[in-house]
């Protein structure tokens, strides 16, 4: 049987570039070669893409783009057939993809650009498609329309302009501190702020406006959170729930990569009712805002017990070591089942499902 071709998409113009990286050697390393023919897409920080004919072990540490004898400028085509078009000796030459795998976290990758981009050229992707992507990326959104489904979410204001400061300081006054500001479409904690005093939103909002031209003021949930990993189109899969357990502070970048002053349980502290609470709302949610492939749902879990949505991250952090791996491995699906698994519901969408 000819193999089928799977495109890696990895970097790109995002503070989440390394990251990227880190995930998507990971994942190279897990593709069964003898079921598909791996084909590299490398995009540097700068946004320029190549296709990257080198070491993949020399990706993690970012040594892919030093020797440009491995590189070909390359790019996907928005022509519907075309595939990608690589440039070799000055000549352009089409190369037929049977599947594009985004490992592209935050700005740029995860919030359907890319997607949008695969689905112009109608070629199909690992996880979810443009519009889902968009709206998970969306925090502000995506809590609408969880909300309109009758899950709790954070008190919370948005602005989607640069606000003044009496507005910002206004909405701050009706929200009950801790509070917590946060780009709207940023992923990793990045240019997120916990807020204790409220002379320190000002600021707090002015460092979110870095990252998006839109920013959300949240009030803290006393309790915990937790997170759900989902794969599948129509019939759903969830894996074991994890809790994230800080000693101060909050699950910021630093902490989010490092775990130097926190930890994740998985599977969580919780009883077997919790769990499956947790589980059948995280279907939930994946299911009202589109998720396909796989997804990650963080949820907290105040004290009393209430279930109240996070956010939903459509490529969550994918080394053999993140959390979204760890929850499946804790059903039995160890990570080159679980890669595999992702790509084969990546081409059902070339059986009959494509959307638009």
């Amino acid at each position: 049987m000819k193999k089928k071709k799977v495109a890696v998409i990895f970097g790109g113009f995002t503070p989440e570039y390394e990251v990227s990286l880190k995930s998507a050697h990971s994942i190279i390393s897990a593709i069964n070669l003898k079921k598909y023919e791996v084909i590299l897409l490398g995009i540097t920080r700068q946004g320029q893409w190549y296709r990257y004919l080198g070491k993949v072990d020399d990706i993690p540490a970012d040594k892919w783009y030093g020797d440009h004898r491995q590189l070909r400028k390359a790019f996907i085509t928005p022509e519907r057939g075309a595939g990608i078009i690589e440039f070799v000796g000055g000549r352009a030459a089409p190369v037929s993809v049977d599947v594009v795998f985004p490992v592209m976290h935050g700005r740029n990758g995860e919030d359907g650009t890319v997607q949008g981009l695969c689905e112009l050229a109608r070629i199909p992707v690992v996880g979810s498609g443009s519009a889902s992507s968009a709206l998970c990326m969306d925090k502000d959104r995506a809590h609408k329309l969880v909300q309109q489904a009758g899950i709790k979410v954070p008190k919370a204001v948005c602005f989607e302009y640069s606000p003044t400061d009496n507005e910002v300081m206004s909405a701050a006054r009706r929200l009950k501190l801790p509070l917590f500001v946060k780009p709207v479409k940023a992923g990793s904690s990045c240019g997120m702020t916990m807020v204790m005093k409220r002379k320190d939103v000002l600021p707090a909002v002015r460092e979110a406006l870095l990252f998006d031209n839109a920013v959300i003021i949240e009030e803290g949930i006393d309790g915990f959170e937790a997170g759900c990993a989902v794969i599948g189109n129509r019939e759903l899969i969830v894996g074991r729930v994890d809790e994230i357990e800080l000693s101060g502070g909050f699950f910021n970048y630093e902490e989010k990569y490092t775990l130097k002053t926190s930890a994740i349980h998985m599977p969580a502290r919780i009883g077997k009712r919790l769990e499956k609470r947790l589980q059948d709302t995280a279907k939930t949610i994946y299911s009202v805002l589109g998720c396909r492939g796989y997804a990650r749902i963080d949820i907290f879990v105040s004290k009393d017990g209430e279930i109240i949505f996070n956010e939903a991250n459509t490529i969550p952090g994918f080394t053999a070591h993140s959390r979204f791996p760890n929850m499946m491995k804790g059903i039995g699906i160890e990570y080159p089942e679980l890669v595999d698994r992702l790509i084969e519901l990546g081409l059902q969408v070339d059986k009959g499902h494509w959307y638009g």
